[in-house]
């Protein structure tokens, strides 16, 4: 199955332009580029955008087994800003196991500028992604 397709039906993602651009086992890359749309009252862009950019990636990279796996956890660390460009997040899993993995996330600019850390762990069912 390919993920990043299977991953375009979640809807808000693709809303704010939130895409896949590469998911292999324990790991995945989105992208969004941050568009006024994204921006808050002080004019950087919003944090909840920048979540739904990581919790993508972490969606990905422990779905990428191929058996349905939910967020049970996260925590999302922001250390920098962004106002404009593309944003990254690249999602690592570190611990894969066989009910409740644990995830890294790292959210940087296009210049490589670290915004945020997402820390997440799921728990993964007893279905297939290819029986939905």
């Amino acid at each position: 199955m390919n993920l990043k397709e299977f991953f375009k039906n979640d809807r808000f993602a693709a809303m704010i332009g939130a895409e896949l651009v590469e998911v292999s086992e324990g790991y995945a890359k989105a992208r969004m580029l941050v568009t006024a749309e994204h921006l808050n009252a002080t004019g950087y862009c919003q944090g909840g955008a920048l979540f739904t950019l990581a919790d993508l990636a972490f969606a990905a990279a422990v779905n990428s087994h191929l058996q349905v796996t939910v967020a049970i956890s996260s925590n999302m660390t922001y250390v920098s800003n962004v106002k404009g460009g593309w944003v990254y997040a690249e999602a690592r899993e570190i611990v894969n196991h066989r009910k409740i993995p644990y995830c890294e996330v790292r959210v940087s600019s296009e210049d490589g500028k670290l915004l945020a850390i997402l820390n997440s762990s799921a728990y993964r069912m007893d279905r297939t992604i290819e029986a939905l």
